[in-house]
C-alpha cells in the first residue's frame, strides 16, 4: 500500500524520543457526528503511514491518538488520557502530515510535510 493521504508521528518530548505503539484512529465528520475511517499504531519512530485512505474528499477529519495507554505502558501520570485534532482537508492537497508533540502535561501540532 502506499502512503495515505494523512499520516502522523508522535515524539514524546518529556523523553526526546518517538512514541512507538499509541493507537491512533482517523476520524471524518459525517453529519453531526464522526466515522471511523482509519486506524493505525505508531511503529519503533513514531510514525503511522498507513492511516485511512490513499485519497479523501474534503472536509473536516480527526485524528484521536490513546496517549492514556501510552503512559500507562511507560508508567507515567498524565493528565492528557486522548489527544483529538480536529483538521480540515483540501481534497487538491497531495498529502496531509499531522505531528504530534507530547508530553504527560502537554501537547503541541503543526501541519508538517
Amino acid at each position: 500500500m502506499s502512503v495515505s493521504h494523512v499520516t502522523t508521528h508522535i515524539l514524546d518530548t518529556s523523553i526526546g524520543r518517538p512514541a512507538p505503539g499509541v493507537a491512533v484512529v482517523l476520524e471524518a465528520r459525517v453529519g453531526d457526528g464522526w466515522s471511523g475511517i482509519g486506524t493505525g499504531l505508531t511503529d519503533a519512530d513514531g510514525r503511522v503511514k498507513e492511516l485511512g485512505p490513499e485519497r479523501l474528499e474534503s472536509g473536516a477529519y480527526r485524528l484521536r491518538f490513546d496517549t492514556a495507554a501510552y503512559f500507562a505502558g511507560i508508567e507515567t501520570d498524565t493528565f492528557f488520557p486522548e489527544v483529538v485534532l480536529t483538521f480540515q482537508v483540501d481534497a487538491e492537497q497531495a498529502h496531509y502530515h499531522v505531528p504530534l508533540l507530547l508530553s504527560p502535561f502537554a501537547y503541541s501540532t503543526y501541519r508538517g510535510s
